[in-house]
């Protein structure tokens, strides 16, 4: 996929183009320093992809770029790269597909151009079978042929979010009310949920959706015709491969980056993290089961960037410290092993208060008298 930079500061282009370098399926057209320049060359070269936009810049403003390709209906997908927090909610409201704060992580990048990709795939796929196409992970956006949901309101995507879950089954509207308002009076909350069931509507209007949200005996339903719901996806082709063979690697790889994200990204919905945690599970059993196929086949530097993706994570599962700690032993990096080792023992100590595990320290231990064993074998 071809993409551009658009930023005032030619050392965000050399950073960004580093950053890009190092990741698979995309190439940067172009760098400009200004939007007009910018829209000039995606006039004349239509198979631009994506486009990273700071937001403030002198002259019009990446917000205002932004704005100008969606009135266009351009298919190019907006990524803001900004130093400003506060531009997140408006952001959000013109559905741009992903909001990375400066200085930007290459792991944070990566799931950025991932889901890009991701989304890239489900266009080629809406073309052909004229579908739904659902991205929940990292996100909440709908999308059907051109056009993506512009969502009215924070609550009408988070209800949304909640009736696909159930979708096709009747929520009574006392559920909702709980789960989705709980906290407010009662009154304020139904009249809160009436307009937010409107919003809704007329959000998914534009793609011919308004109807998919139906009232029934004092609920509301979400139907939809075979849409593609990308957790679902993820869920049923994870659950598919179950021992990872040589033969296996290049397809679980695949799977692996369909995972662009938490479900519902950062949104952090309360009813749903027995939801959100269920697919980080199903992500993490599949990464760990990829690294030790790919580290007993010979790759541990793949394997170790997997594994150190779910650390970032979740930098207290012990699982995790295990595999790199004996791909560290694997590697003859003893310094690795032990800086790894000492730092997940004070991680634990300074925010549980505890020690590790017994098992830790003995693998600990005994990864470090192979060392020992290996120098004496050398002299």
């Amino acid at each position: 996929m071809k993409v551009i930079l658009v930023d005032d500061e030619p050392t965000m282009h050399l950073i960004l183009r580093k950053m890009l370098a190092k990741l698979s399926g995309v190439q940067v057209a172009g760098a400009f320093t200004d939007t007009k320049s910018a829209a000039s060359f995606l006039l004349q070269n239509a198979d631009v992809g994506l486009a990273f936009v700071d937001i403030s810049m002198p002259g019009e403003s990446g917000m205002a770029f932004a704005h100008q390709l969606d009135a266009l209906g351009s298919p190019v997908q907006v990524i803001f790269v900004t130093s400003h927090k506060q531009y997140a909610l408006e952001a959000f409201e013109l559905a741009v597909l992903d909001y990375l704060v400066k200085p930007i992580a290459q792991e944070r990048l990566q799931r950025a151009v991932d889901r890009a990709l991701a989304s890239r795939r489900h266009a080629s796929q809406r073309s052909q079978l004229s579908t739904t196409v659902i991205t929940m992970l990292g996100d909440v956006s709908v999308s059907n042929g051109a056009r993506r949901v512009k969502w009215i309101s924070r609550k009408c995507a988070e209800l949304f979010a909640y009736l696909l879950l159930y979708q096709g089954k009747r929520i009574p509207r006392s559920r909702l009310v709980t789960d989705i308002f709980g906290g407010m009076l009662q009154a304020g909350a139904e009249n809160y949920l009436n307009t937010t069931v409107y919003q809704l509507r007329k959000s998914l209007e534009p793609l011919g959706l308004r109807d998919a949200v139906r009232s029934e005996n004092d609920g509301y339903t979400l139907e939809l015709k075979d849409p593609l719901i990308d957790y679902k996806d993820f869920e049923m082709q994870a659950e598919q491969l179950q021992a990872i063979e040589r033969d296996d690697i290049e397809n679980a790889t695949r799977i692996e980056r369909l995972y662009t994200g938490d479900l519902y990204g950062d949104k952090a919905y309360v009813w749903a993290v027995h939801e959100t945690e269920h697919y980080a599970e199903l992500y993490a059993s599949l990464v760990k089961r990829l690294a030790v196929a790919l580290t007993l086949h010979g790759d541990t530097t793949t394997a170790s960037k997997l594994l150190f993706k779910l650390k970032e994570r979740n930098p207290l599962d012990e699982s995790v410290i295990r595999q790199l700690m004996a791909i560290c032993e694997r590697s003859g990096d003893k310094k690795g092993l032990t800086a790894l080792y000492t730092d997940y023992v004070r991680l634990l100590s300074r925010e549980l208060g505890i020690r590790p595990s017994e098992d830790l320290i003995r693998l600990y231990d005994l990864l470090l008298s192979t060392f020992s064993e290996k120098n004496k074998q050398d002299r």
